[in-house]
């Protein structure tokens, strides 16, 4: 187990390094950006809290892009929820599926380990990569406050982090269910769940009619803009979220074990 393990981790590796550059770089280089542009956002700070339910759906209204608190959690927190979401789509999507699309599955499922213990330990690998991939994120914009010498919102900066690490783990979990049902190969199908259920809590934000609707996209409690104001946790998106988290992972065990593997 510990082998099929190590061997997901290492056939990672480039596609970890890749997204942990690119996604905290950039947030790294916008909070780095900031200190150049710091007069010109607390100028245009009060025209964006004015802009309504847009302003509502990012987060402009209740945090001003005026302090660097607000736009870490307007800017950088948009780019890391977004980014790290994707990274977890495109790990877990092809996490089962690959086997039999890379005609694998026949050698893997000889080996002296049962297949639910091969489940679990290519869930590890997912599980591992995504926390390794927020751990190293947050330590890379921490490192960016204390370069501009700016004082970190410990506690709300811990929390965000912390339920976006929930969040991507849910879309995680989405995803490796829905890469035990493919014989191929779908990374399209994980990256196109994670915009919808972006756009499902940001359109959710904007109209106030279907604001409820928003407890359905993980998005909803993972919001950088409310834990970084100190708002209340979006409980009913939490209270949905764990729970399909977990039925996701007992679906994909199921399903996987009762399959017939092509080789």
């Amino acid at each position: 187990m510990f082998t099929i393990y190590k061997r997901e981790m290492m056939s990672y590796v480039k596609t970890f390094l890749i997204w942990v550059i690119c996604v905290a770089g950039m947030g790294f280089g916008c909070i780095l950006l900031y200190s150049t542009m710091q007069a010109d956002m607390e100028e245009m700070a009060e025209g964006f809290a004015s802009m309504g339910a847009f302003a509502d759906a990012f987060g402009m209204s209740t945090l001003s892009i005026g302090t660097l608190t607000g736009f870490y959690a307007t800017e950088v927190g948009t780019i890391h929820g977004l980014g790290g979401c994707m990274f977890a789509a495109i790990v877990s999507t092809v996490m089962l599926s690959k086997e039999e699309d890379g005609h694998t599955g026949e050698f893997l499922l000889s080996l002296p380990v049962s297949r639910g213990k091969v489940i679990w330990a290519k869930w590890l690998a997912v599980m591992s990569l995504v926390i390794l991939f927020n751990v190293i994120s947050a330590l890379v914009y921490a490192g960016g406050f204390g370069i501009l010498h700016e004082e970190i919102p410990v506690r709300e900066f811990l929390l965000f982090h912390s339920f976006q690490t929930i969040l991507d783990l849910e879309v995680s979990a989405i995803c490796f269910a829905i890469s035990s049902f493919m014989k191929r190969n779908k990374l399209g199908v994980g990256l196109g769940m994670v915009l919808v259920l972006y756009a499902v809590d940001m359109i959710a934000r904007v109209v106030p009619d279907i604001e409820k609707v928003r407890c359905i996209s993980p998005f909803s409690y993972a919001n950088a803009a409310e834990l970084m104001s100190g708002e209340d946790i979006y409980g009913a998106g939490l209270a949905i979220g764990i729970p399909v988290l977990l039925a996701c992972v007992v679906l994909a065990y199921v399903t996987y074990v009762r399959r017939d593997i092509a080789a």
